[in-house]
């Protein structure tokens, strides 16, 4: 398939995990993308694959937490490309800790990349989505839609991101664009590797059962598959929804 020839699709978090398995999967689909992320030496490495795939691409280090720098690569994107039509907010990061020892740093830092990131990124970019009658996906999770222990701040982040993606989806549906969301689970990435050696010395580990996958966890390919689905244009009628992509975790 190649339902992205034509399309600038914008990705933040395209240095690893889902973000990078979506700008593999657009690429081949023809998209030109413009790879967003805080580290500089994978992001490069991931717009050069992408071009190696036949496609232009560029790599720019932005922070999404900062209202500036997302402004100004915004601005550099649209000036190398001329507009975009897709932008996928994939940026996020997770901490753990008991919910009554939540550090307010952490708090804060979970909630400034996941929410108010992906919030800085859409604002900036919605003129433009607007103006090529384009949509977006977000990067929900299972913890926007149950309990998650040990990730307070992380899970607080998603159900908000889950929120503001039926927001926006109902109040600009008319001017043509559409807003959808991914909720991924059971998902390998270097995220969610991390996450054991996170949890707090004595977490309960039984409490996991209830957001493991029935069968197995996958790779992020899978959830890159179903982002390029609702960022095409076979999508065309769904608007306002999620897609949990969990092994049925959550059936």
């Amino acid at each position: 398939m190649r339902r992205f020839e034509q399309k600038v699709v914008l990705v933040t978090g395209a240095a690893s995990g889902i973000g990078r398995a979506t700008v593999e999967r657009l690429a081949e689909e023809g998209a030109t993308l413009a790879c967003l992320d805080v580290q500089a030496d994978a992001v490069e490495e991931v717009a050069a694959a992408a071009r190696q795939a036949g496609v232009e691409a560029r790599a720019w280090v932005c922070d999404v937490a900062d209202q500036s720098d997302v402004a100004r690569v915004v601005g550099e994107v649209v000036e190398a490309f001329g507009r975009f039509d897709v932008l996928c907010n994939i940026a996020g990061i997770m901490r753990t800790s008991h919910s009554h020892e939540v550090p307010r740093e952490q708090w804060d830092l979970v909630i400034g990349v996941n929410l108010t990131g992906t919030f800085l990124v859409t604002e900036a970019c919605l003129p433009h989505l607007l103006e090529s009658r384009g949509n977006i996906v977000m990067a929900a999770s299972t913890s926007s839609l149950s309990g998650h222990p040990y990730m307070l701040a992380y899970a607080a982040s998603k159900g908000g991101i889950l929120s503001m993606t039926y927001t926006l989806a109902v109040e600009y549906a008319k001017r043509g664009l559409r807003v959808n969301a991914v909720a991924p689970g059971g998902i390998e990435t270097p995220l969610s590797a991390a996450t054991g050696a996170m949890l707090p010395p004595d977490s309960d580990w039984s409490l996991f059962g209830r957001i493991s996958p029935v069968d197995q966890n996958r790779g992020p390919d899978t959830v890159a598959s179903t982002i390029a689905f609702l960022a095409s244009d076979d999508a065309a009628h769904v608007n306002g929804e999620y897609v949990r992509v969990d092994g049925a975790t959550l059936a």
